[in-house]
């Protein structure tokens, strides 16, 4: 089975086999986990960064009301927060949608891969900055956008982001998120998120059936949205500059090699 965390940070470094082979090595303890389930806590301290190789899990954080603000989407191939362990305590916490397949990695064996593999420090720091520009650009929706743009955009961000890592069908995806859950991301009510979809649905711009969305003309829906991707980063940049010196000694003893 091809890891799509593997193949996700290939877009932005090129990696040797050895790097491959210490991913693999990274990666290789996986775990299935129910829908629902919190894998990280606001409050906790992690020892372990989470990738998500299968299923789909959300970042989010709890309201004093009770309420639930959802401020990213973790897609197969993603890596929930790779740069916590340099925090006290998760600001947030990271739960599952559907069932997932997740690798548990130890904060000191990123350490050391970035230190001991120049081309995955760089692949990982791409990780991590992509994040943030994504989150930037959810706030200019938020603030900026129309509910019907914003609903529109979140779309078609989806689309291009699991056509990254191919699993997508043509026009079509599985999109496992409830009204309810998109009524948190968008920070607007249950019932204005099912008007949205109606407009659009009614508008021949989507077309909804169970989980699975299908989008008749793309180019209509993005400039709808008025969508580009630039903030996905998604141009290969294989630049080598800025490479940090790789720690050896350190490296070689948390990796296990001689």
């Amino acid at each position: 089975m091809t890891n799509l965390f593997i193949k996700k940070l290939e877009l932005r470094a090129q990696l040797s086999d050895r790097d491959r082979r210490a991913l693999e090595q990274a990666t290789a303890k996986v775990v299935q986990v129910d829908a629902h389930r919190d894998l990280i806590s606001q409050g906790d301290a992690p020892e372990h960064a989470f990738i998500v190789l299968d299923g789909f899990a959300c970042r989010y954080k709890l309201l004093p009301d009770g309420g639930r603000s959802i401020v990213a989407y973790l897609i197969p191939g993603d890596g929930c927060d790779l740069h916590a362990s340099i925090l006290n305590q998760m600001v947030h916490s990271i739960g599952t949608l559907t069932p997932c397949r997740v690798a548990a990695i130890p904060y000191r064996t990123i350490k050391a891969l970035a230190a001991y593999h120049p081309n995955i420090y760089q692949a990982l720091w791409w990780s991590v900055l992509v994040d943030e520009a994504i989150l930037q650009e959810w706030l200019v929706g938020v603030g900026r956008r129309s509910a019907d743009k914003q609903v529109a955009h979140f779309l078609c961000e989806m689309m291009v982001r699991l056509e990254v890592v191919g699993i997508i069908q043509g026009n079509s995806y599985n999109l496992p998120i409830t009204q309810s859950e998109l009524a948190d991301t968008a920070g607007i009510s249950h019932v204005h998120v099912n008007r949205v979809l109606q407009n659009l649905r009614h508008a021949g711009l989507i077309d909804q059936k169970w989980r699975k969305l299908h989008i008749p003309d793309i180019r209509a829906l993005k400039d709808f949205a008025g969508f580009a991707p630039d903030y996905l980063h998604l141009r290969p940049n294989i630049s080598r500059e800025g490479f940090i010196e790789p720690l050896t000694d350190i490296a070689k003893a948390q990796l296990g090699e001689p």
